[in-house]
């Protein structure tokens, strides 16, 4: 099965102003609602993507992608198998699915996600 791009995230220090700017330069559109805290990105394609404030633990504002897995378990395996690093363990999100972020032999940050159902 492929690993296809599912979704990216940006983490910022200013979520109106991220909002304003890609709104502007790529008219997407945003929705609060739908879980509270996060704003989902609507790009008119997929991958849509999310907005969140940048917790203070991390260092800077970033971009994450994240690539969609089949096996979550399996796949964490294989990255500590390959030399990389769990950031976050798999967290369940209710009706979204399983997510980790994990870094690989490089320090490369990316993400995984294991859509619910």
């Amino acid at each position: 099965m492929p690993n296809p791009l599912c979704h990216f995230e940006f983490m910022t220090g200013d979520v109106q102003k991220c909002r304003e700017f890609y709104g502007k330069v790529f008219d997407w559109t945003f929705d609060d609602q739908a879980m509270p805290g996060y704003t989902l990105i609507h790009t008119g394609a997929d991958p849509g993507g999310g907005l969140m404030s940048r917790p203070a633990v991390a260092p800077m504002a970033c971009l994450t992608v994240y690539f969609s897995v089949a096996d979550m378990e399996q796949t964490i395996r294989k990255v500590k198998e390959g030399g990389g690093r769990i950031l976050v363990e798999p967290t369940d999100i209710p009706h979204v699915g399983t997510y980790a972020i994990i870094a690989d032999p490089e320090q490369v940050v990316v993400g995984l996600l294991k859509p619910a159902g």
